[in-house]
C-alpha cells in the first residue's frame, strides 16, 4: 500500500469513527521533499488518489494535482519544516475532545493508553483558520508535542507515519470521552507526574510505540 492509499483508507476511516463531518478536516503525508494533501472542500471519505494534491514542502508550491489544497496547507507544511521526525499530520474535529477545551477544561492524562500514545497535550486558543496566525502558532506547540487541541476548532496529531497519526487522534477522543464521563459522575482523577513517567518508561509501552511506527 502507497501513502496514497493510506490516505484513502484513513479518510474514510475518519468519518466512521466521527472524527470529522461533512468536508471537515484535512490529511497530509509527507514523502521525501514532497507532501500530499487532501483537497479543499471534499469529505474525507470520498477523496480518490488523483484528487490528492502534490506540494513541495520546502517553497509551498503545488507540484501536482488538479484540485485547490486544503486552505490549512500552511498548518501542514510548517509542522514538516519544524520536524523532520514528523511524516504525518491529521486534522480532525473530534467532538468530545473539542467540546471539553472550548468548555474551558483540559485534556490530560488519564489511561496508560494516553500516556503512551498521546502524551502532552497543547491547548491553544481560539485563531481564526487557514492563516500564518495559526500556522505559526501550530509550528510552536508541536516543537514540543505531538497533540495540540484548538479551541473552538478542533485537533492536530502528528507522526512518523499516518497510523501512528491517527492513533493519537483516536485514544484523544477517546480520552476525552472518558473525561466527560467522569466529570459527570464526579472529579476526574488525572495521573500525577510520577505515575505518567512510570508509565511512561514501561518497557511494554515502548514496545507499543515502536510497533506503531512500524519499527518491530
Amino acid at each position: 500500500m502507497d501513502v496514497l492509499d493510506e490516505l484513502i483508507e484513513l479518510g474514510k476511516r475518519m468519518v466512521a469513527c466521527q472524527l470529522v463531518v461533512g468536508p471537515g478536516g484535512n490529511l497530509s503525508a509527507r514523502d521525501g521533499r514532497f507532501a500530499y494533501l487532501s483537497p479543499s472542500g471534499f469529505s474525507l471519505g470520498e477523496i480518490a488518489r488523483n484528487d490528492y494534491v502534490k506540494i513541495d514542502t520546502e517553497t509551498g508550491e503545488v507540484v501536482k494535482g488538479h484540485l485547490k489544497p486544503t486552505s490549512e496547507t500552511p498548518l501542514h507544511l510548517e509542522c514538516y519544516r519544524r520536524r523532520s521526525d514528523v511524516n504525518a499530520v491529521v486534522h480532525a474535529h473530534p467532538p468530545i475532545a473539542t467540546g471539553l477545551v472550548t468548555g474551558g477544561a483540559k485534556i490530560k492524562a488519564m489511561t496508560p493508553d494516553f500516556v503512551a500514545y498521546v502524551g502532552r497535550v497543547i491547548t491553544l486558543p481560539y485563531i481564526v483558520p487557514a492563516g500564518r496566525e495559526l500556522a505559526e502558532a501550530v509550528g510552536n506547540a508541536v516543537s514540543t508535542c505531538n497533540a495540540i487541541m484548538m479551541v473552538n476548532h478542533g485537533a492536530i496529531t502528528v507522526g512518523s507515519n499516518l497510523k501512528e497519526a491517527f492513533t493519537k487522534m483516536e485514544v484523544l477522543e477517546d480520552s476525552a470521552k472518558l473525561e466527560m464521563a467522569a466529570l459527570i459522575a464526579g472529579k476526574p482523577r488525572f495521573f500525577t507526574d510520577q505515575e505518567v513517567d512510570t508509565i511512561d518508561n514501561l518497557s511494554v509501552e515502548a514496545y507499543r510505540r515502536r510497533l506503531l511506527k512500524g519499527e518491530g
